[in-house]
């Protein structure tokens, strides 16, 4: 539900007046309340007839289903799948049509899909969102209807498999044939199933003579489908006309994105389409909005760490630094942070590439190389916006690092991020990239690497033995063996057989002090940072992660997997 339309809508119909509709709206965006419930709290407004209006403001009806019964043949109409997919109850039937409950206004998509889907036209009522998801649940179950059902759908004269995708009259059958039903069905599945099984990325990758379907899960793939060849063709360019992308063109990589209500949420993805021997691999990246909320308290900081960084964090000015390969969590950690400091007294600005999530109350600059707005381009204009704190999405390159570093000598407080193994392999890094030592000494507050292992799963966890000589081959400290007992997950349903659900960060946080400042001034190497680092307190990534084997939350396996051993390459 859009709440300024709610109380836009109430306010024209003086349920409200401007100034409580001000209220609720504020109150609503500082604790995260739902509008509605703060309206029918304070105020004399039944939640029905505010439901009422908003319907009324979009001209559609309203429809009350907490008497509702399912029309009959129901199930037959629309399929279990379907209607938790696009949330909707079918409520009643004619002979020319079927009307729909949704808890939001329907898109012309949404409503393309659903009439390809049913085969006949439809009208949607608004419904109070509480209600339709009870009889969503009590009247279709949990459960969703099998993708190899779907795909049995498509009989073998159906969807052939056309070999010179470049020709036009190929073009506009492909095009015919996404929107098939029985397409539209199966990749929506495949993206539900996705969600539902916590998956980062959906990765649909043509091979020779196969098409297979894989699920990166707590960052690693596993296979999840294996559709026929021949559907290869109308399962991309369903995917690429859902993130407008040009279907016809097959010769070039091509990014897009997807916005879509599924389940009653709203689902973000970002697409990339790359071109292969074998056909067009494409990957969806579903973003979760959720992970940039949940705080600096559950990314996995052990105590001491976590009181460092807080402090770091309310620091007037400098640079902080986190470092990472892709996929390490580093966004996360940032737009945490940002939350943690985005006060009504504070001015935030970000310069992103691209802008994955949106923040509420901070401002967000997206790069956009076509016309010449790179990340120092960016970071120079933000600057005359007076900003207390700026994120700058990575650092790449001289004239950024420069200017990020300077912004921090000039009294701002700077995040940004770089793409180094650990945490003293930074500074060499921003010198190979041209950055004067003195600059570096003086506006860097800390460098934090960090990684991310997936967490044993609770509901087959057991204790077990490692051998001896792969404690020793990793470097598990000798002494707390004895002391320690190790876990692993055994694999169950919970956790699709892989032992692992969910997973937390693992960080090397190095702190400036003196002693730093001036090695960096007199040239000195990683490894002598690195020695000196931990000399003052600094835990490599490797033995943040043996705290958390001996707090049994990973598994030994699972640490020297993502991290080094100190100064060498990981032994696994």
């Amino acid at each position: 539900m859009e709440p300024g339309r709610l109380i836009e809508s109430l306010v024209e119909k003086k349920k409200l007046t401007p100034e409580e509709g001000d209220e609720v709206l504020t109150r609503g965006e500082t604790t995260g309340e739902e509008i509605l419930a703060i309206i029918t709290r304070e105020f004399d407004i039944d939640r029905k007839e505010a439901l009422e209006i908003y319907a009324l403001s979009y001209g559609m009806e309203f429809v009350d289903l907490s008497d509702a019964e399912p029309i009959e043949d129901a199930d037959d109409i629309i399929d279990s799948a379907t209607a938790q997919q696009y949330f909707v109850f079918p409520y009643e039937k004619s002979s020319t049509s079927l009307k729909l409950a949704v808890a939001e206004p329907p898109d012309l998509r949404m409503m393309d899909d659903l009439e390809a889907i049913l085969e006949m036209p439809i009208e949607c009522s608004l419904a109070d969102p509480e209600e339709l998801e009870e009889l969503i649940t009590t009247y279709y179950g949990a459960s969703m209807d099998d993708i190899d059902n779907v795909l049995a759908e498509l009989g073998e004269e159906d969807l052939v498999h056309i070999e010179d995708e470049d020709d036009e009259a190929d073009v506009a059958e492909l095009e015919e044939q996404a929107e098939e039903a029985p397409v539209i069905k199966l990749v929506n599945m495949i993206i539900m199933e996705a969600v539902q099984r916590g998956t980062s990325d959906i990765h649909i990758e043509p091979l020779e003579g196969r098409l297979l379907v894989r699920y990166r899960i707590d960052g690693v793939l596993h296979k999840a489908h294996e559709p026929p060849k021949r559907l290869q063709g109308a399962i991309i360019s369903r995917i690429k006309i859902m993130s407008e992308m040009d279907i016809a063109e097959r010769r070039v990589p091509q990014d897009g994105r997807i916005k879509l209500k599924m389940m009653g949420k709203e689902l973000d993805f970002r697409v990339s389409c790359l071109p292969g021997i074998h056909g067009e691999s494409v990957v969806l990246r579903i973003l979760d909005k959720e992970s940039v909320n949940i705080g600096l308290g559950t990314l996995g900081f052990l105590p001491d760490n976590k009181a460092v960084f807080d402090k770091l964090i309310r620091k007037p000015n400098g640079i902080i630094l986190v470092t990472g390969p892709t996929g390490s969590g580093k966004t996360t950690t940032l737009y945490s942070a940002l939350q943690e400091l985005n006060t009504p007294d504070r001015k935030l600005i970000t310069i992103e590439n691209p802008v994955e999530y949106q923040l509420e109350g901070i401002n967000q600059m997206q790069v956009n190389d076509e016309i010449g707005l790179d990340f120092s381009r960016g970071l120079s204009s933000l600057l005359r916006q007076s900003p207390d704190v700026i994120l700058v999405g990575e650092i790449r390159d001289y004239e950024t690092a420069e200017t990020a570093i300077r912004a921090a000598l000039t009294g701002h407080l700077v995040f940004s991020t770089l793409h180094t193994n650990d945490a003293p392999s930074a500074v060499n890094r921003l010198i190979d990239l041209g950055v004067n030592a003195y600059l570096i000494s003086s506006a860097v507050q800390a460098i934090m690497a960090q990684r991310l292992v997936r967490t044993i799963c609770e509901n087959c966890k057991v204790a077990y033995e490692p051998e001896m000589e792969y404690i020793h081959r990793v470097g598990f400290p000798e002494e707390d063996v004895a002391e320690t007992t190790f876990y692993q997950g055994e694999g169950c349903e919970n956790c699709n057989m892989t032992g692992y659900t969910g997973r937390s960060a693992l960080f090397e946080m190095m702190v400036m002090n003196e002693k730093m400042k001036d090695m960096i001034l007199e040239g000195c190497t990683t490894n002598e940072l690195r020695d000196v680092a931990i000399d003052a307190g600094m835990r490599t990534l490797r033995q943040d992660g043996f705290i958390k084997v001996k707090m049994g939350s990973t598994t030994l396996m699972e640490v020297a997997r993502v991290t080094q051993a100190h100064g060498t390459a990981a032994a696994v």
